[in-house]
């Protein structure tokens, strides 16, 4: 969902099928981070296992509730066209930077998570034999890591950005000026004026090459 926009070959559909791909994509994420709780805290409960003692149970139900309302704000303020654009303008940032940050949490979570299961279930041979599970389940949590890394990285490059000329085609208010009026008249008279200015100019130094000449041959007679 975070780089939906960063990839070259969706440029060319436009912002609004984008933003409804991104949602979807955060709203299968939610549901199955909300199942996945559930299923924690049963399997806790039928193995008499306490809740919420670790970091790793903490950070989570950080992470989700986080996600949770980065969900609905960016539904309320981004997809519904009810919103004022300069709330939109201000919010950007603090949307992207809290995706970012909520993403990176859910990836050490998951770290640490892998972690304490291979302490607690690995008993003969202990995790610290690195048996074969204890290797799989490390190389795992390193692609996890790499996996992050990319998408952090793609997310924060400049030029992975979808272009500007797309990026204006934002979900405008009830009401806005529709696309292609006032701006971009504006845009083609003066374009149309420095067209005019540069053919002026262009005929200006013509005539004064050929009054140049007119001297040249004046003098040599």
């Amino acid at each position: 969902a975070i780089i939906v926009y960063r990839l070259p070959w969706t440029w060319k559909c436009s912002k609004l099928l984008m933003k409804f791909i991104h949602a979807g994509l955060n709203t299968i994420a939610m549901i199955l981070a909300i199942v996945s709780m559930v299923a924690v805290f049963e399997f806790h409960n039928a193995k008499n296992i306490p809740n919420m003692y670790s970091l790793h149970s903490w950070i989570g139900l950080t992470a989700v509730i986080f996600y949770s309302l980065q969900l609905f704000l960016g539904f309320a303020v981004f997809l519904l066209p009810f919103a004022p654009l300069h709330l939109r303008v201000a919010l950007m940032p603090i949307h992207v930077y809290s995706g970012l940050a909520i993403f990176a949490t859910v990836i050490a979570t998951a770290l640490m998570g892998i972690t304490e299961k291979l302490i607690f279930a690995l008993k003969n041979p202990a995790y610290s034999a690195s048996p074969p599970e204890a290797t799989l389940v490390n190389c795992l949590g390193l692609l996890l890591v790499i996996f992050g890394s990319l998408i952090l990285w793609m997310a924060s490059r400049p030029h992975w950005k979808r272009p500007p000329a797309e990026n204006a085609k934002i979900l405008r208010p009830i009401g806005a000026a529709p696309e292609g009026t006032e701006v971009e008249s504006t845009m083609t008279n003066s374009s149309n004026a420095d067209k005019s200015d540069l053919r002026s100019n262009t005929e200006a130094a013509r005539k004064q090459n050929i009054k140049f000449d007119e001297a040249g041959q004046r003098s040599t007679m």
